[in-house]
């Protein structure tokens, strides 16, 4: 593969109504496209038939993340002006990175309320892209106050109100800590995984808390120009042993979800095995990229020129990965974060 691949190389149209607004009741009732990744043949089909197609002995690899119900609404002290925080990353103890809406005008020293003061904050200082950090203060635990008065931080294409909060969720979300779902694991219902158990098939679980760069489009011509967005992942002992058990057994390691893709990845890279490990990581995994752990992925269907994109393509193909977009847009297939699935094989 040319490792001078463009940008614009990952560009496909994509009909504006294609864009999934609201979630697929049952959430296993989306439809899924399944992927040769040696021929390039693809099939459709809905989620529930994922069973078909996961064998006794494979793995998959979940990552157990819950997203923070991170958009906050309030106003400024002393002048009441209304204001939208977007709670990032925490640095430590109640200080977060946010983003401020209007965004120019906290400067540290100001003062805000949420909640009818709920919840307060002061800026502390203005840090890059724009960022501000923000000490928090309230009463009792931080969460359930965020619980009670947060939307859920749904990406810009979604315009849609969401009507459950836990749709944004995957049902085994444990985790608090994203910006965003790991929106592969929304397809699954309790009972489907049950289903997948008595198959025979194992599960194992990650925590990578997804970062809002994750939807950053790459703005770079050169892909490899590309800075890619940092975040935290853990990999417990006990999915490192099933993962390397898996190996041994000849079975396949499948991730739901690029987010478990980078952690296994990123652990092989950083270790030289699959391990015990947690950390930051900025892994960009694009064509050319040799996979260690990965034998399958369950993902969506992602944004154009996206480094997600790029991921798929690395293990799928190029051209496979593409032609199967174009065939998703023929087909009408919903794309996005509450949009169908596809599982590369």
């Amino acid at each position: 593969m040319d490792m001078q691949m463009k940008t614009s190389d990952f560009y496909y149209d994509l009909p504006k109504e294609q864009i999934a607004q609201t979630p697929i009741e049952p959430r296993d009732h989306s439809r899924l496209m399944v992927l040769d990744r040696q021929t390039g043949e693809v099939e459709h089909r809905h989620f529930y038939e994922i069973i078909d197609y996961l064998n006794a002995g494979d793995c998959l690899i979940l990552n157990d993340s819950r997203v923070l119900p991170a958009r906050i609404y309030g106003i400024k002290e002393g002048t009441g002006a209304r204001v939208e925080f977007l709670l990032l990353t925490c640095r430590e103890g109640d200080v977060w990175e946010v983003l401020t809406k209007p965004g120019k005008r906290a400067k540290p020293g100001m003062r805000y309320q949420f909640g009818d003061g709920l919840l307060r904050c002061e800026i502390l200082e203005i840090i890059e892209d724009g960022k501000r950090l923000a000490r928090f203060e309230y009463e009792g635990n931080f969460y359930a106050v965020l619980d009670k008065i947060g939307q859920m931080p749904l990406p810009p294409y979604i315009t849609a109100k969401l009507e459950d909060k836990e749709r944004y969720q995957t049902v085994y979300s444990r985790e608090i800590g994203s910006a965003a779902a790991p929106t592969a694991g929304l397809h699954f219902t309790p009972e489907l995984l049950e289903k997948l158990k008595e198959k025979g098939v194992r599960i194992g679980f990650v925590t990578l808390h997804v970062g809002l760069g994750t939807f950053r489009p790459v703005h770079e011509e050169k892909i490899t120009d590309h800075t890619m967005h940092s975040e935290h992942y853990y990999l417990p002992a006990e999915t490192a042993e099933l993962i390397r058990q898996t190996k041994r057994e000849g079975k396949r390691v499948i991730a739901v979800g690029t987010t478990s893709c980078r952690t296994l990845e990123s652990v092989a890279a950083k270790e030289g095995e699959i391990c015990e490990s947690s950390g930051w990581t900025d892994i960009f995994i694009y064509p050319g990229f040799t996979f260690r752990v990965l034998d399958g992925l369950i993902t969506n269907f992602h944004l154009p020129e996206s480094t997600l994109i790029m991921l798929v393509s690395a293990l799928a193909g190029y051209d496979h990965t593409m032609n199967a977009y174009r065939i998703a847009v023929q087909e009408k297939y919903r794309f996005f974060s509450f949009g169908d699935a596809m599982f590369i094989r």
